[in-house]
């Protein structure tokens, strides 16, 4: 039974991915900053953790939780994501410090310390957006967001170059328009072609078979962008 590792599960695609992975039977560590949600449904095979991305002090509680309680990891899933919608000359320094500490270093640092529990045939699969991917269609307002998403995306790159002999491997998903509350604040009012369960089941197969085909790569995900 494979172990699975997920970020940013309170809401939208990250919660719907804890629910596919436990019903088809995988041990789930959940973890956001709000842990009630995936808590409530009392799923199978599922811990949720309450943890914040962006605060390094509590790497610790992860940490301690991978080395008595999961000891290896299969996948490892960087899905939270924090979004500023505002124009640049409005974004505060602590905004636009917030989205990288979440969206770059945070995940920099959960992958550090996930990485001695990860098996070479392991998967980190970072989460990133169309507006992060260099020649896409950019929007007002999200220049602290999507510039973020682009260094994610370098990121994984790097890292799949570093790891490439001794594993695990590194893909990220740059996603585009899915029907979740954070399309909403970016997009008030915008109807996406994808529910975030349909996207949340594309992820988990992706995360569970992509490192066979691909390592290293950015996979635009978008039928759709606003």
């Amino acid at each position: 039974m494979k172990n699975i590792v997920i970020t940013g599960t309170s809401r939208g695609i990250g919660f719907e991915m804890v629910k596919l992975f436990s019903e088809a039977g995988y041990n789930v560590l959940a973890l956001s900053r709000n842990s009630k949600p995936i808590s409530n449904l009392k799923l199978d095979n599922v811990t949720a953790l309450e943890f914040d991305i962006a605060n390094e002090s509590e790497i610790v509680k992860l940490s301690a939780y991978l080395q008595t309680k999961m000891t290896s990891v299969d996948v490892l899933i960087n899905n939270a994501g924090f979004l500023v919608n505002k124009p640049f000359a409005e974004i505060t320094s602590e905004e636009f410090k917030r989205c990288y500490d979440v969206n770059v270093f945070g995940v920099a640092t959960l992958i550090k310390t996930t990485l001695p529990f990860m098996k070479k045939t392991g998967h980190i699969v970072n989460i990133s957006s169309m507006g992060g991917v260099q020649g896409s269609v950019k929007f007002s307002g999200l220049s602290a967001y999507s510039s973020s998403k682009g260094a994610l995306i370098t990121l994984t790159e790097l890292l799949a170059e570093e790891y490439k002999e001794t594993g695990p491997s590194f893909n990220v998903l740059a996603l585009g328009a899915v029907q979740t509350e954070m399309l909403e604040e970016a997009f008030p009012g915008f109807e996406a072609p994808l529910s975030a369960t349909e996207m949340a089941q594309y992820v988990m197969d992706f995360s569970l078979k992509g490192n066979k085909f691909y390592n290293g790569k950015i996979l635009q995900v978008s039928s759709s962008t606003p």
